[in-house]
């Protein structure tokens, strides 16, 4: 089957779409440009979508390069033949191929290994044939002192062991065996001291089947086992197991299928089993590490486009004990205005102090909004600010806001370069400020792993994980778009074919030359060569070009298109500024959808995303989503009582649940039991990071500082 048609089946697009984005990728196009302006070639599928069919090309074209070379592998040893070839083509994953391959495989040294060097593959063979035979006389004739055969008694167990490896190696053996463990087996774990006190107790004496256990769970328990409080073990019936090998093994009833019998016994308890146990445990943590990995990358991009908070000054504020509060006040284009340290947890004179220097910040500059990050102190200093704005007459409000990764960036070489006059704890608070302005600006300057909206992420394969979610921030970048004249090289560098080089020198060409007036300038950039230019100029914008559409997500090769449509509409490209033609759509809708793409010389897709552009020239599709929750006033963990109805934000999405922000110092766990009235197959299918909820409390563990919520059946409007 070609990759063209696997692809078009397993995603249930058309074969020629498959091919299309084959070749789109092969061309060097990015995901994002061919998601955006390339939609005739694959059907408008999303981005996320032509990632993960990127990725499984990459595992096709990887499967297909192992296949050839265990073939010339196996060829070369003068062992290939009809039916291994046949095998090998039919394989469709990269462990039916090693399966294939093993017997073949050169190994170290082994029992079976020293048996063959002392020459008895014969006398194995003539067992393994299972006719007739009298073993013991016939094992005397490979009696040898010169090659350490001493006994009749050692010849035939060394023929056994022979024949246990080739079991062993039996590649339709290891798939059944495989099967029935998948579909029987049980995982269980025990204490590795049941004395010891660890966060594991759930799992000291713990069993479930191995096709129902939960990713999150085997991530768990991996984990036990890796620190040393847990033993975990895979359980099957040896006898079922045994039962399928004798089937496949055993061709007749006599001395030498009773010696093949327990050689076979003894290949699945020394060598197929371990083995096995080993592959279904690694499976597990590679499906319960994808999952997680799917999740991470569904939470974080939530995270990013979350809305911005625009046209506000903000007062960001990094809490902490013992060296203060830092405090950093930017205005609505994140510049920052004033910074000072306040210690709101000191002495009672230097918390009046410390209010005095917030409330002057507040006023000196008309902020309106603090944000408040979530680390050590976070809860004095939130309780500090609410006292603080209860005692000034102007309106402001707060957001505590996740500062992961902050003191990361603020240590960072392009912290320094942003903010060189600033001491790195200054800076921490100004990337606060600033995440709650435009979350998705700010955080892309931080390791995306380091933003922590996961599970385990510090337990799954680094690589993997990086990769999964720089294209989340890829995906999300250039679905907003970038400012060319206000973008940091870190979100520069995010936009589709814009290599960090690259960004590094659209920055410095800015700065020598002043503002970018067209987009066309910047073919002017070193090292930005047409084929960057064309897979990045429609997500940039330039606000200040005197080309309207300079400032929409046309792309440059659709201007001519773009004209004739605002043509045929009665429109001039004058019209489009500040609120766009509304009209347009409806006009096209009157002339035919399909005549008009025609008349403009596109595809119908790429005209709709023409007219949407031109509808609402500089849209952010993160304005469509609710707004995020400010507070004004703050709960302890101790006003908690069962039954309160309150507003919260979801926080984190995992696999059992979510985590509520309700306003307390700690977020609250809503169980995937308490998410609806419906059955759901995951938190995610109902709930995202960012989300505004109405939640009831159901339990609160002061001493455990556990808040267990519910959202099933309380009415929105309650709180």
């Amino acid at each position: 089957m070609t990759h063209e048609k696997q692809l078009a089946e397993e995603f249930k697009i058309k074969e020629e779409y498959a091919a299309n984005i084959i070749a789109l990728l092969d061309e060097g196009n990015t995901i994002p440009f061919i998601a955006r302006y390339r939609k005739e070639k694959h059907g408008t599928l999303d981005d996320q979508t032509i990632r993960a069919i990127s990725e499984r090309l990459e595992y096709l074209r990887n499967l297909d390069k192992r296949r050839d070379e265990v073939y010339h592998l196996i060829d070369d040893l003068g062992q290939m033949n009809e039916e291994i070839n046949t095998a090998l083509q039919n394989a469709k994953m990269l462990t039916e191929i090693e399966d294939i391959y093993r017997p073949y495989k050169p190994k170290r040294k082994t029992r079976a290994s020293v048996a063959k060097e002392k020459g008895l593959d014969g006398l194995a063979e003539a067992i393994f044939a299972q006719k007739p035979l009298d073993v013991q006389p016939a094992a005397q004739q490979y009696i040898n002192e010169e090659k350490g055969v001493l006994t009749a008694e050692e010849a035939i167990q060394g023929a056994m062991d022979i024949i246990a490896e080739n079991v062993s190696d039996n590649a339709e053996i290891r798939k059944r065996l495989k099967n029935i463990i998948r579909l029987n087996a049980v995982v269980r774990t025990k204490a590795a001291d049941p004395e010891q006190d660890s966060v594991y107790t759930a799992y000291y004496d713990y069993s479930e089947p191995v096709k129902s256990m939960a990713g999150h769970r085997i991530l768990a328990v991996d984990r036990g086992e890796r620190e040393g409080f847990l033993k975990v073990s895979i359980d099957i019936d040896a006898a079922k197991c045994l039962t399928i090998i004798d089937r496949l093994m055993l061709t007749a009833q006599n001395e030498c299928a009773e010696l093949v019998k327990a050689a076979c016994e003894d290949a699945y308890s020394r060598l197929i089993f371990p083995s096995v146990e080993r592959e279904i445990r690694s499976e597990l943590t590679e499906a319960a590490d994808e999952q997680a990995i799917k999740l991470f990358a569904l939470n974080l991009r939530q995270l990013l486009m979350q809305p911005p908070v625009k046209g506000h000054t903000v007062i960001g504020l990094d809490p902490g004990y013992r060296t203060g509060c830092k405090l950093a006040v930017v205005d609505a284009t994140g510049r920052v205005l004033d910074t000072a340290v306040i210690y709101p947890t000191h002495s009672p004179a230097q918390i009046a102090k410390s209010k005095q220097t917030l409330k002057n910040m507040i006023q000196k500059h008309h902020a309106e909004i603090i944000a408040i990050g979530n680390g050590t102190a976070s809860k004095e200093t939130e309780l500090f600010t609410v006292e603080c704005i209860g005692e000034i007459k102007e309106k402001v409000s707060y957001m505590v806001v996740s500062e992961a990764g902050a003191s990361v960036y603020s240590a960072s070489k392009l912290a320094a370069a942003e903010m060189p006059d600033l001491d790195l704890t200054l800076r921490s608070a100004v990337s606060i400020a600033r995440r709650l302005q435009d979350p998705l600006a700010e955080l892309v300057k931080i390791e995306p792993k380091a933003i922590g909206v996961g599970q385990y992420q510090h337990d799954m394969p680094q690589k993997q994980l990086s990769e999964a979610l720089d294209g989340v921030v890829e995906d999300c970048v250039n679905s907003v778009g970038a400012d060319l004249n206000t973008a940091s090289p870190a979100l520069l560098s995010r936009v589709a074919g814009v290599s960090a080089a690259v960004s590094k020198n659209i920055v410095a060409y800015r700065e020598e030359n002043g503002a970018f007036t067209s987009r066309a300038e910047l073919k002017k950039v070193s090292k930005l060569g047409p084929k960057t230019f064309e897979q990045c100029a429609g997500f940039l914008r330039v606000p200040e070009s005197a080309e309207p559409l300079d400032h929409t997500g046309v792309h440059p090769e659709s201007y001519d298109a773009a004209r004739q449509l605002l043509r045929l509409c009665g429109y001039t490209e004058a019209d489009i500024t500040g609120n766009g033609v509304g009209e347009l759509r409806q006009k096209v809708e009157t002339i035919g959808t399909v005549k008009a793409a025609e008349h403009i010389g596109t595809g119908v897709p790429t005209m709709m995303d023409i007219i949407a552009e031109l509808t609402k020239p500089g849209r952010d599709p993160r304005d469509e989503l609710p707004p995020p929750l400010l507070r004004t006033d703050v709960l302890d963990i101790k006003d908690l009582k069962p039954g309160m109805v309150l507003k919260g934000t979801v926080r984190n999405v995992i696999d059992f649940g979510a985590f509520i922000d309700i306003g307390v110092h700690q977020d609250g766990l809503v169980h995937i039991s308490q998410i609806s009235d419906k059955r759901i197959r995951h938190p995610s299918d109902v709930l995202s990071v960012g989300d505004i909820v109405t939640v009831s409390i159901l339990s609160v563990d002061t001493a455990k500082n556990r808040i267990s919520l519910t959202i099933k059946g309380v009415p929105k409007e309650q709180a």
